[in-house]
């Protein structure tokens, strides 16, 4: 008995941070985090349903996966939209950006690029490394493991494209990258996201002046005015324009600020359909908070901008929105306008590559 007293008495054991089932620290033990509920038994059962629908569509490895989307192209849009099964996200999205052909393409290319090469952007990245989703435990060690494979995964594409280089935005997509694969494989798709592998290249977003934002943010304030013309008049007379909201939105593909299981929906469709999906989403953000923006002065109104509302950012209810916005045709003619006013982005970039060598 008089053991047993004196064991109460000792401390207990320090206890595990709270994460949820992404990996990020908890801000509130008491929060009510719908995604970290246990699963009821119906549910966990639907789950392992669909698990094995995506299977059978994949294939070992993904042997299958060229064939069935060129059989039931539908079938799989339908179910990436749903989102894709967690447990097999790494290797889905290699499938569908391209990236896993250009890995088998260049054995041996990563290791070269990390070991062997130097980069002008070392000092930078390394600056910026413990800013990249602090509160992620595979991040939050100085100098741990996830610090050093972002680390290595940013040092290698610096060097593997020298003209892009390193942007401090290129951490957050990198990092959203390695949580779902290894170094390397992220390393391939970061270079078929910015080279155009499946869809049309990324990486004039992240050169010097970041020509192709410029160009997004053009043609998102143009939808705004056609698809919520009373939120484009309001944010005139405000003297709101793109760059002070959404600039991150393209940047990061929403992974920078927006909720980890929102920002990984629309990853999935990012990945297969590309740019467009970011366009659609932030249309569908602002619609769903039209009637509360129109109302608020220019303060209120960044601020709003930045920090939508917890129920604008549930996937379930704002996907769906974002589907139903028709953009690819007014998208097109305003990339030509945009060109008409500015001419191409390859020759903007072949220019300011000639200013900067």
């Amino acid at each position: 008995m008089e053991k047993k007293r004196v064991d109460e008495q000792e401390p207990p054991p320090a206890s595990l941070p709270k994460v949820d089932r992404f990996g990020f620290l908890k801000q509130e033990t008491n929060s009510p985090d719908g995604l970290a509920k246990s699963r009821s038994a119906a549910e966990s059962e639907r789950e392992e349903k669909r698990i094995k629908k995506w299977r059978k569509m994949i294939g070992v490895g993904g042997s299958d996966w060229k064939h069935y989307v060129r059989r039931k192209p539908h079938v799989v849009k339908r179910r990436i939209r749903k989102g894709i099964p967690d447990c097999l996200r790494g290797l889905v999205w290699q499938l569908i950006s391209g990236s896993r052909d250009l890995l088998l393409m260049n054995p041996g290319v990563y290791e070269q690029l990390v070991i062997y090469e130097t980069s002008a952007s070392e000092l930078d990245i390394i600056r910026d490394i413990s800013r990249t989703f602090p509160s992620h435990v595979f991040f939050q060690q100085r100098h741990g493991p996830g610090q050093r494979s972002l680390y290595n995964v940013l040092k290698a594409y610096s060097v593997y494209d020298r003209d892009v280089g390193y942007v401090q935005g290129m951490g957050f997509v990198a990092g959203l990258l390695l949580l779902y694969m290894s170094e390397e494989d992220a390393f391939w798709l970061l270079v078929a996201l910015l080279k155009g592998a499946v869809h049309a290249p990324m990486e004039g977003m992240y050169l010097v002046g970041l020509p192709l934002v410029q160009q997004y943010l053009f043609q998102l304030d143009q939808l705004v005015r056609k698809h919520l013309p009373k939120l484009g008049e309001h944010f005139t007379q405000e003297m709101i324009n793109p760059s002070m909201y959404a600039s991150q939105w393209f940047i990061t593909v929403f992974s920078y600020s927006f909720p980890f299981h929102l920002a990984l929906r629309i990853w999935d469709v990012f990945l297969f359909k590309g740019v467009k999906i970011v366009f659609k989403v932030g249309l569908a953000l602002l619609k769903f908070c039209h009637d509360d923006l129109v109302k608020l002065p220019f303060e209120k109104l960044i601020h709003a901008l930045r920090n939508f509302p917890e129920d604008a950012m549930n996937p379930d209810i704002l996907l769906p929105m974002a589907y139903s916005i028709e953009v690819s045709k007014r998208l097109e003619e305003l990339k030509e306008e945009y060109e008409k006013q500015h001419g191409k982005l390859s020759e903007r970039v072949k220019q300011r590559l000639q200013q900067t060598s």
